[in-house]
């Protein structure tokens, strides 16, 4: 997700240790409508319908994290001493991930007809780089305004290091889960991260739902169903990057890991969509595997006859005969949203598709994998990150990313995440790499 989904139309949770220990036998009634039930790789009932839409959500840079980058114990305490070629790869990753946030960060909610328009008339299309408002007249940008919350760290003549969104705080939580409970993580373990180091005023739709529900005494999986209506979202999804980065080469691992995490806020299509993820990250990882042998590592652990399968299979094909007939991207997202744009434009099916479709007609070239994602519309910045990490992996080290995409980033990262504001990516890939080779 980027800064702009909505809130579930409630007060953001707060709560105390005691409610945090609350523990309850029960499993409540699931409220949400669904489809009806599809295979899954582990118990739990389907998925929601597509809900209607949410109000807008913070997404700018909260308060300085806990302790500080610098802080004793803090993430940040050892530096990158290392030079692997896996770590190398993690770090092209990483920035690959913060650099397509920030492009769809200012698009992120604006309808496809107006994301066209503004790059347009910046002379921006096809899409090859950061949004601007330069050279844009002020009844475009009244007719089709930034995201307000992101266009003061996200255009280009604005960016100033990477800005906090849930794209990147997630996978920093991932990380310091893995660092606390290693690659046999239980979804309980992931549940009391959360509530001490997660601030809840970061959580949103699924995840602030959950989140309610620990607090009021829940436990997994009904965290993720009880009164939970966005438990098909993307959420998951954008937690399973680094579940795949440290499991490379073993698809099975990273989509058992992230398995693990996502129930504690989705079912269904939102838990696939996160299986594919890591499993097609952990090919992609290797350093081996092309971009359409790590796409088919993804679909393999998804069950061949749910709707975010069909979705995958979809966007593959779509991108793939365009590709071959040199066809424009504009073509195939045309027909992605013709074919899946009555789903809410969070929900996991829709973006799963573009993701595979943008990478996969890029055919592994970083600029063209981050700027289709993005033009693709939906969730911009939430595609852009996972498009950008795949490619990242796929360019195998930072120097090999084109310089525009990666030095307004500073090698800087803000987020509230304790202990990690202002980390550079060259010391999350150590820390990745080091959890990595953890057995």
């Amino acid at each position: 997700m980027v800064s702009g989904r909505g809130g579930v139309g409630e007060t953001a949770p707060g709560g105390h240790a005691g409610i945090r220990a609350a523990a309850v036998a029960r499993r409540p009634t699931d409220r949400g409508t669904s489809p009806g039930p599809e295979p899954a790789p582990a118990p739990g009932p389907p998925g929601p319908g597509d809900p209607a839409g949410l109000p807008d959500r913070a997404g700018s840079r909260g308060p300085q994290g806990r302790g500080g980058p610098g802080a004793a114990g803090s993430p940040r305490a050892s530096a990158p001493a290392d030079d692997t070629p896996l770590r190398r790869r993690l770090e092209a990753a990483w920035l690959g991930r913060a650099a397509g946030c920030v492009l769809g960060k200012p698009v992120e909610k604006l309808p496809l007809h107006g994301i066209r328009a503004l790059a347009r008339a910046a002379g921006n299309w096809p899409l090859d780089d950061w949004f601007t408002a330069r050279g844009v007249p002020a009844e475009l940008l009244a007719a089709h305004p930034w995201n307000r919350r992101s266009a003061p760290t996200s255009l280009a003549e604005n960016i100033d290091g990477a800005p906090e969104d849930d794209d990147l705080n997630f996978p920093l939580l991932g990380l310091l889960l893995l660092q606390r409970h290693g690659k046999a993580f239980t979804t309980a373990d992931l549940a009391r991260l959360w509530l001490d180091e997660l601030p809840a005023g970061r959580t949103f739709t699924a995840e602030r739902v959950a989140y309610r529900n620990l607090l009021q005494g829940l436990e997994p999986p009904a965290t993720a169903t009880h009164h939970n209506p966005f438990r098909e979202w993307i959420g998951a999804l954008i937690r399973a990057d680094v579940h795949g980065w440290t499991n490379p080469g073993d698809p099975a691992a990273a989509a058992a890991q992230a398995h693990r995490d996502a129930a504690l806020t989705h079912t269904g299509n939102g838990v696939y969509a996160a299986l594919f993820t890591a499993a097609a990250t952990a090919a992609a990882a290797t350093g081996r595997a092309d971009v359409h042998a790590a796409l088919r590592a993804g679909l393999a652990v998804v069950p061949p006859r749910s709707r975010l399968a069909e979705a995958v299979r979809f966007g593959i094909g779509a991108g793939g005969s365009a590709r071959e007939a040199g066809l424009a991207f504009d073509t195939v997202v045309d027909r992605l949203h013709a074919r899946y744009g009555h789903y809410h434009w969070v929900h996991a099916v829709p973006n799963t598709a573009l993701i595979a479709a943008a990478l996969t007609h890029a055919d592994g070239d970083f600029t063209h994998s981050i700027c289709r994602a993005v033009s693709g519309g939906w969730d911009t910045d939430s595609n852009g990150a996972t498009a950008g990490a795949f490619a990242g992996l796929l360019a195998g080290a930072p120097e090999h990313l084109p310089h525009r995409w990666t030095a307004p980033l500073k090698n800087r990262l803000a987020t509230s995440v304790p202990g990690f504001d202002g980390i550079g990516f060259d010391t999350l890939a150590h820390l990745t790499a080091q959890e990595a080779a953890r057995s």
